[in-house]
């Protein structure tokens, strides 16, 4: 079934009959949507919009992030084929109504204006009821989201997966910063410390704002278990967001990132963490810096594709079919 579909499946993301099913089309060939989905601005009984940011005027050391969204896409046309592995046989891509929405579109030459382009445009989608993964771009595209989210569900539970806090302390508010995004999402409110949480972190902060963290060594040294195990305790049942840097892996199993840090979590710790998740109400998320220009292999980029397809595992898992 598989090898006759592929001789002649092409361009799934246009000529899909329907937004669910797996996808056959050969791996190295056809329109590059996220995971073979339609690309569609129509949310009609849309469970999930994944949507691209290429935005990276926020760095603050290698810029190359404004080629993630295309890179991950590219990357994820290796998994269509089957359902995504230790998910308990879960199909998100046969039960769901999973659409790539195409990218955000803004002025590069105009900065100031992005921020309240990438809220308007997430709001336009979960205020028609899908939730959203996104592909960034650099880690500040999270605050914008957040607002969106926050007008919505009220201030969120964050879960963030780093190498670095990200709240660098930035009272100026039309700065735009990748590494103050943090900092500003708690001082606007849009965040609920007490029920959010940072995994992976490995580089010094003066101040976490109150916010539980969870440092690289202690995921090394306690395992994956029991950081799920902390992670649920402090999100419980709230409205989550889930944003995931690339760097938190380390530069070994990801290093087409702008601010690789050495001693980061292992592809599987990442992968063994993400599904653990399963059950937390997540409501969105994100998989951010990837720079694939600095990774010769491509790994970064499959990482960034495989964290994705988790996302939206763990966005429409407590939906499935019993």
């Amino acid at each position: 079934m598989t090898l006759d579909n592929a001789k002649k499946e092409i361009d799934l993301a246009f000529t899909r009959d329907g937004h669910r099913g797996l996808g056959f089309e050969n791996a190295f060939g056809g329109a590059t949507s996220f995971l073979r989905r339609s690309y569609t601005k129509d949310l009609t009984g849309v469970d999930l919009a994944v949507t691209g940011v290429p935005f990276d005027q926020a760095v603050t050391n290698r810029p190359g992030a404004r080629f993630g969204p295309r890179a991950i896409r590219e990357a994820s046309t290796l998994q269509p084929y089957d359902p995504p592995y230790g998910w308990d046989g879960f199909d998100p891509l046969g039960e769901f109504s999973i659409i790539d929405y195409g990218d955000l579109a803004f002025d590069y030459a105009h900065t100031p204006s992005f921020p309240l382009l990438l809220e308007a445009h997430i709001a336009g989608i979960i205020g028609q009821g899908p939730g959203t993964v996104t592909l960034g771009g650099d880690h500040f595209i999270t605050l914008p989201i957040l607002r969106a989210y926050a007008a919505k569900f009220g201030p969120m539970s964050v879960i963030q997966f780093d190498a670095h806090s990200d709240l660098w302390a930035d009272d100026d508010m039309d700065r735009i910063d990748h590494g103050t995004f943090m900092y500003k999402a708690v001082k606007l409110g849009l965040v609920d410390v007490t029920r959010s949480v940072q995994v992976g972190i490995r580089t010094e902060c003066e101040d976490y704002l109150g916010m539980p963290y969870i440092d690289a060594r202690t995921c090394h040294e306690e395992g994956a278990s029991h950081v799920v195990e902390r992670v649920k305790e402090i999100v419980g049942d709230h409205p989550t967001y889930v944003t995931f840097d690339i760097d938190a892996l380390d530069p070994a199993f990801a290093p087409g990132t702008g601010t690789p840090v050495w001693g980061g979590l292992a592809s599987w710790q990442a992968a063994a963490m993400l599904r653990d998740l399963a059950g937390i109400n997540m409501v969105g998320g994100d998989v951010v810096e990837v720079s694939p220009q600095y990774d010769v292999s491509g790994a970064t980029a499959v990482a960034g594709a495989h964290v994705a397809m988790e996302l939206c595992c763990l966005a429409l898992w407590n939906e499935r079919e019993k």
